[in-house]
């Protein structure tokens, strides 16, 4: 079903806007960068037939020299944005040595809203008997007032609590209680001329977030919540706090030619303190080796900087 590249879809639940570049379902909204955008199109342009691996190469990586390599970790990383589960996929499913299939409900999104089906279904109910209608009013005012009567209640006693100075802690107070051995891994950043590795930084930053969770009595926080702040920007310390750690780990990498550089420092969030920082360099050939020793690498300063 090929669409303009502008038009607007649902794919399963997620309403897709390429013209925004976002993603949304209830009330969640998730921006994509262009080539996850361009990839989550590509898959939906086909729904339930398998894209090979040099189609999608061709149509998201166009001009650009990449490995299969980048096609899986591009779509490792739309998956997790997705919430889908490569072992159990309700998005996209990988056809082994063949390439991935998108199994999720594809459809234009209409300018209406989804809604006109629904509505539809609700006027084609026959009118109720006037005896029914009169109980469903009568019982639609007292569920009304006993709305009205919780909501009191519960206004006297949020001014109870307040009254007493015993207000229920928020996200930020409750983070301040985070543990002194824990970290956040902020998604790495892309420095490349035309931001063409953004794949590989957060590959990078996965690969760091799963070697530092092996670290015995050091609490990490998940990828699931530093991806949610990547492109955000909010000062150290309140992202500390949001993610209930003290330490934050960020970073870049950035490709000239042949080889890579990758940077990292850790942050003491409360003090804004650089604590350490370090840069490799290494050749691009062989991206999961890459990710994987300098991950080790790092995991072992942080095991003696912790």
């Amino acid at each position: 079903m090929a669409q303009p590249p502008q038009t607007k879809l649902l794919v399963g639940d997620w309403q897709i806007d390429p013209a925004s570049g976002e993603i949304s379902r209830k009330g969640q909204i998730a921006r994509l960068d262009i080539r996850a955008m361009r990839l989550v199109l590509c898959l939906a342009d086909r729904p339930g037939e398998v894209v090979s691996i040099d189609d999608l190469i061709n149509q998201v990586w166009a001009g650009v020299i990449v490995s299969s390599d980048s096609v899986y970790q591009a779509v490792t990383s739309l998956r997790r944005q997705l919430g889908d589960d490569a072992k159990q996929p309700i998005y996209i499913e990988t056809v082994p040595r063949l390439g991935y299939r998108m199994v999720a409900k594809v459809r234009p999104l209409r300018d209406s809203s989804d809604t006109t089906q629904a509505t539809a279904q609700v006027e084609s109910v026959p009118p109720a008997a006037p005896g029914a209608s009169r109980i469903r009013a009568g019982l639609a005012v007292a569920v009304a007032v006993g709305v009205c009567v919780a909501l009191v209640i519960v206004s006297l006693l949020q001014s109870n609590i307040a009254g007493n100075g015993s207000v229920a802690a928020s996200p930020q107070v409750a983070a301040s209680k985070q543990p002194e051995k824990s970290i956040a891994v902020v998604p790495f950043l892309d420095l490349t001329e035309g931001m063409v590795e953004e794949t590989f930084a957060d590959g990078m930053t996965e690969e760091l977030i799963d070697k530092l969770s092996k670290i015995p009595e050091l609490m990490v926080q998940t990828a699931t919540a530093s991806f949610y702040y990547k492109g955000k920007q909010i000062p150290v310390a309140d992202l500390a706090k949001n993610l209930g750690v003290v330490y934050l780990l960020d970073g870049s990498v950035r490709k000239s030619g042949s080889m890579v550089r990758v940077a990292a420092r850790l942050i003491r969030a409360d003090n804004g303190y650089v604590m350490w920082t370090e840069s490799y360099d290494r050749p691009f050939d062989d991206i999961l080796w890459v990710q994987d020793d300098i991950a080790n690498k790092v995991t072992a300063a942080m095991k003696k900087n912790l």
